[in-house]
């Protein structure tokens, strides 16, 4: 993000092929990266940037300068998508598949959106309050489940009631009483960048202040999600992508970029300039009266603004904690905010101190920027190790075999018919992936799941409707026992990969579609969406008591199967469908032929009487494409950046 963002910048001051040149490299780099929630973000950043230049251009009257640089950035980040063209064209057809994608069921319209459901794209949103954990680390008590160790109010109230393992119990605590549903760390961007991002705003002068300061403010009440809900409404409805990422706090990267920019800035601005006493000295006292005066009043009475509960204690209470335990970890929660409300407080005063120092000539420049190395090392290193630390680390021989078959797994893999699918109850089914690393797996987690295999599970799978997991192939099941192993239940109903269905249901709609799997035989009865109807016109019902279709071969990009019938069958393949033009295409005995879907998820074709060979091959069209304009992109983004070097070298010969 910075290089992308300094190439931008560089560009609009006068260095447009150097500056355009970086920009487009780092995006290049960025998007291969693959993580384009947060190349989203870079853009947004540097659109704002973009307005507030139009602005200081049109003020300035140089609007020719601002279109030569506008057209230059325009050309290089053009070249740094086409680079990862393929990617991104993929990305963006399958999205339309996903979760990330607009469903085609109309229940619970106000919870919809083009992408992702409000609820589900809001469920990280950072608490109002919880935006203080920008200055004060522990000030929603850090990560869901921390240690307050041995000198902390619950250790010892579990040693007073006698209560054993005292240890691990403290090790365990639920200290977060912040809005998230659960968190690993809040989001600290630093004691002295604080104090310096406030001294910024009252020290430096142009659009760059009021750029940071917009974005800032911006990812903060984006970062809110369901808690300023309005805001993020406007966003999620209107404006063109947003609604396709989840976990909106994420957008407090803006602000992790954007105050320390700032505050460095102000620092540098500080040092070359301090001759301008009146401006330093307001500056200065408004940043340390206002920051240092917060983490005072949170310091010593933290108490007077919060009563510590989290929404989890309820929860706590009903599962039989007593009154005792939950009051000493709200005292943990108060005195953790305290304890990093007076540890912040030191790192401001003894910065704070040093640009005195210096202002007064009592220090050199190099011993500010000694001190402020020292200072951000110990401020961040020490928070950062709370929640990256050796326990986090493991040995390389534990990463080559991340998962050990439990005695239910072995007792599966006993089955070498490879072609079968597992539902595994005794873990967070569709939160854990470890399943798949075993077997099929009916369960699973991606961010990016299908959405209609996602409105399955929320609509029949939870509700352990046989006839939709017969469907599935779902021929084994692990079952939590109490107080013992998981167990193995083996279903005769699983369906197979493929089966022949004796006549069909045509509905209206997706919804129609979904509530049909309700009651339903599938081995009797196909449920075709009226948008498929030609391809089930003119199917006449006949029995073939031999008839036969087997997986005979199958790789992830290619299913070959073999039929056999003496009529004409209706069958339908235990696979997920695709739209057209998604890359799977179906072929019989080598011909390219239509095949639709059916039961809201699976594929379904006719296949005519004989013997016959069915595939179905993945052969996206985006990608052959794709791949020959990323090299033409990549060949033009290298040359591009080799003639700014050129240009640079000579410029400065």
């Amino acid at each position: 993000m910075p290089p992308i963002i300094g190439g931008v910048i560089l560009a609009y001051r006068k260095k447009i092929i150097a500056g355009a040149s970086i920009a487009g490299l780092f995006l290049a780099l960025q998007l291969l990266a693959n993580h384009f929630q947060i190349t989203y973000y870079t853009l947004l950043i540097i659109l704002v940037f973009g307005v507030f230049f139009l602005y200081k251009s049109i003020i300035e009257k140089a609007y020719l300068a601002f279109i030569k640089s506008s057209a230059m950035v325009a050309v290089a980040l053009l070249l740094a998508f086409s680079t990862n063209i393929t990617s991104l064209w993929l990305v963006y057809e399958y999205g339309k598949e996903s979760m990330r994608g607009k469903s085609e069921l109309t229940s619970d319209k106000d919870n919809k959106t083009g992408g992702l459901d409000k609820d589900y794209a809001t469920a990280w949103s950072y608490g109002v309050s919880e935006t203080w954990t920008f200055l004060i680390p522990n000030f929603m008590g850090g990560s869901s489940q921390g240690d307050a160790g041995k000198n902390s109010a619950t250790y010892k109230a579990l040693k007073e009631q006698g209560i054993p393992n005292a240890d691990e119990i403290s090790k365990q605590l639920p200290l977060y009483w912040g809005d998230q549903p659960y968190t690993a760390g809040p989001v600290y961007i630093g004691a002295i960048i604080f104090f310096l991002f406030v001294f910024g705003l009252f020290y430096v002068k142009g659009h760059i202040k009021w750029w940071l300061l917009t974005v800032t403010i911006f990812s903060i009440l984006l970062g809110w999600g369901k808690n300023f809900m309005f805001f993020t409404d406007l966003f999620l409805d209107y404006f063109p992508g947003y609604d396709k990422f989840r976990s909106v706090s994420m957008i407090l990267i803006i602000a992790e970029f954007a105050m320390p920019l700032l505050g460095i800035l102000a620092l540098k601005q500080f040092i070359e300039s301090v001759e301008d006493k009146a401006r330093f000295m307001k500056a200065f006292k408004i940043a340390i009266a206002s920051v240092g005066g917060i983490l005072l009043i949170f310091a010593v009475m933290p108490g007077m603004f919060f009563s510590f509960s989290a929404v989890v204690d309820a929860q706590l209470t009903s599962s039989g904690w007593p009154d005792f335990l939950l009051n000493a970890v709200k005292e943990d929660r108060k005195s953790m905010l305290t304890s990093d409300a007076f540890r912040s407080l030191i790192f401001v005063l003894i910065f704070a101190g040093t640009m005195l120092a210096f202002y007064f000539k009592k220090l050199s420049v190099k011993y500010v920027y000694i001190a402020l190395s020292v200072l951000l090392l110990l401020d961040m290193w020490t928070v950062n190790k709370r929640y990256l630390n050796n326990d986090n680390f493991m040995a390389k021989r534990d990463v080559t075999t991340p998962f050990k078959p439990s005695q239910a797994d072995n007792q599966i893999l006993q089955d070498k018919d490879p072609n079968y699918r597992v539902l595994n109850l005794s873990v967070s089914t569709f939160n854990d992936a470890s399943t798949s690393y075993f077997h099929k797996s009916i369960g699973g987690y991606h961010g990016a799941k299908m959405k209609r295999y996602q409105e399955l599970i929320e609509r029949q799978i939870s509700k352990n409707n046989m006839s939709v997991l017969n469907m599935l192939n779902t021929r084994y099941f692990i079952v939590p026992m109490k107080d013992q192993a998981p167990v193995v239940q083996r279903n005769y109903g699983a369906l197979g990969n493929a089966w022949f269905v004796k006549n069909y249901k045509l509905v209206e709609n997706a919804d129609s579609e979904i509530v049909a799997l309700d009651k339903f035989n599938p081995i009797e009865t196909l449920i075709v969406d009226k948008r498929f109807e030609n391809e089930v016109k003119g199917f006449i019902q006949n029995m073939d008591s031999t008839a036969t279709i087997s997986l005979s071969e199958y790789k992830p990009n290619h299913l070959t199967y073999k039929s056999k019938s003496s009529v004409e069958q209706l069958t339908a393949f235990s696979e997920i469908y695709y739209n057209s033009g998604k890359g799977w295409n179906a072929y019989l005995d080598g011909k390219p032929v239509n095949h639709f879907r059916a039961n809201y998820v699976l594929r379904a074709m006719k296949i005519p009487v004989g013997e016959h060979t069915i595939e179905f091959k993945f052969e996206p069209m985006a990608y052959g494409i794709g791949e020959k304009i990323s090299l033409t992109s990549s060949a033009l983004l290298i040359l591009m950046c080799l003639g700014a070097v050129v240009l640079e070298f000579k410029s400065k010969k």
